[in-house]
């Protein structure tokens, strides 16, 4: 009888030690997963230009979600996927760019995520949005920098403990941005008026930050903007400007490369003029302010070459 209780005694301390062994590393297993997901702030940016810039703010406080992330893909006619709407369901914050560029965002955040969790960049600019607007703000330093100083208010106000790492991360962003607009001042100062030509408008604010003008016809520019066929008589003039000296660079759009876009950048290089390749999103491996700070160096070049 005593022996028959031990072995039942010792059978259950045997079940019991599996089962605390198994609930602690069930324990073990969800700690290698989530703490970095306890006390992290889920952001959601519409494209990977704005989810660079969070993650600069954030560090390592917030995990963001891109919806475009390849340079291939086009917000004006990007269709979510089940992860995207699994981001936004999961977002503390998102981020859109507005202006009609990325509307694929607004129909993601409808019922999930509300405008006070939104930061929408046009209305933030503060710009005034009328026909002409040039939506792509990203090339808009000054526009950029206030983005930082909203999103490290925003963090700080989901995740206190680290709002001053969020400050600083905006400070130091933003000492990047002022050292490019340094040099962009000093190419005003020393190009200021010469004109130059764009495929499409997407480095626009980049440009004039450089006291640059754009010289290609606007039908041309608006028609690769909108996909639609090029006039004839307007993509003749477009390529008549490549051979009349009076360019200093062509500036290409490489994501909305096309027939028209190809014979322009054709007639630049038999007239030697440079050309000066810009994208919407972020190339492959690049960080925000590396990328604008390649953009930049590309427009140095081009003009003191």
């Amino acid at each position: 009888m005593n022996r028959t209780r031990s072995t039942l005694l010792a059978s259950l301390a045997l079940v019991v030690a599996g089962s605390l062994a198994a609930c602690s590393g069930g324990a073990a297993g969800g700690a290698s997963s989530s703490p970095a997901a306890e006390g992290t702030i889920e952001v959601v940016a519409s494209t990977d230009v704005y989810g660079s810039i969070a993650a600069a703010i954030g560090g390592d406080k917030v995990n963001v979600h891109s919806i475009i992330s390849k340079p291939g893909q086009d917000p004006h006619s990007y269709e979510a996927t089940a992860q995207d709407k699994l981001a936004v369901s999961k977002a503390d914050l998102g981020i859109e760019n507005g202006g009609g560029y990325d509307d694929f965002f607004d129909k993601l955040a409808a019922g999930q995520l509300d405008a006070a969790k939104t930061v929408n960049v046009v209305e933030l600019s503060g710009l005034e949005v009328g026909e002409g607007f040039n939506e792509h703000l990203w090339y808009n330093l000054p526009t950029m920098g206030a983005l930082a100083d909203d999103l490290a208010t925003r963090f700080g106000a989901l995740d206190g403990a680290n709002a001053a790492a969020f400050t600083a991360n905006a400070t130091e962003f933003k000492s990047t941005l002022a050292g490019l607009e340094t040099r962009l001042a000093a190419l005003k100062t020393a190009d200021g008026g010469a004109s130059v030509a764009v495929t499409e408008p997407v480095p626009l604010y980049l440009l004039e930050a450089a006291g640059l003008s754009n010289a290609m016809p606007a039908d041309f520019s608006q028609a690769i903007e909108e996909g639609t066929d090029v006039p004839a008589a307007v993509l003749k003039a477009a390529t008549d400007l490549m051979g009349a000296g009076s360019v200093k660079f062509l500036a290409y759009n490489t994501q909305t490369e096309g027939p028209a876009t190809i014979l322009v950048k054709k007639a630049a290089e038999a007239a030697k003029v440079p050309v000066v390749d810009f994208s919407e999103t972020l190339p492959a491996g690049q960080q925000y302010t590396g990328w604008m700070d390649a953009n930049v160096a590309a427009i140095e070049s081009a003009l003191n070459g």
